[in-house]
């Protein structure tokens, strides 16, 4: 199988996964445990990522990962992902998560993340993943953004060893 050079953010995007949130989802403080939010997040963002790549992928970091609210028992949870740039074998891929309440239709967003992950051969090295072509000013923007996000991150990792 041959994979692409090139591929646009919509060809491997996730726009809306949902999840019920059940008694059993909660922590003591009756909202959702955040551990589950976490696991999903990984799951959607991984989705994205082999899609993307066509590749087995193995999650790096995750970055800034932000709990904005509380969702509740009976909330419908929406995980939209997308890829925002890629590298030689790596990508970046950004999951905003919202909650619905299913009585009313409203949403609220409650936890963004960004995920690096890295494409693998079949010995489970690293291996070459398609560009990333950004076709809306959105897709533009989280594009640059994940530029300087990757600098960031180099510069921290240079600065701890």
């Amino acid at each position: 199988m041959s994979i692409p050079q090139e591929k646009t953010v919509s060809a491997s995007a996730v726009h809306d996964h949902t999840y019920k949130i059940f008694p059993n989802d909660l922590n003591s403080t009756e909202t959702v445990f955040g551990g589950l939010v976490m696991s999903t997040l990984d799951r959607v963002a991984s989705v994205v990522a082999e899609r993307h790549s066509q590749r087995p992928c193995v999650t790096v970091s995750v970055d800034a990962m932000h709990f904005l609210q509380p969702a509740t028992r009976g909330d419908i949870l929406i995980f939209q992902a997308a890829i925002n740039r890629s590298w030689t074998s790596s990508m970046e891929i950004g999951v905003r998560v919202l909650a619905e309440d299913y009585r009313t239709g409203t949403r609220r967003h409650i936890v963004s993340a960004y995920f690096t992950f890295v494409g693998t051969n079949e010995h489970g090295h690293p291996a070459p993943v398609p560009k990333v072509i950004p076709e809306t000013n959105d897709e533009i923007r989280r594009y640059e953004e994940a530029g300087k996000r990757r600098e960031r991150r180099h510069q921290a990792s240079r600065k701890t060893n």
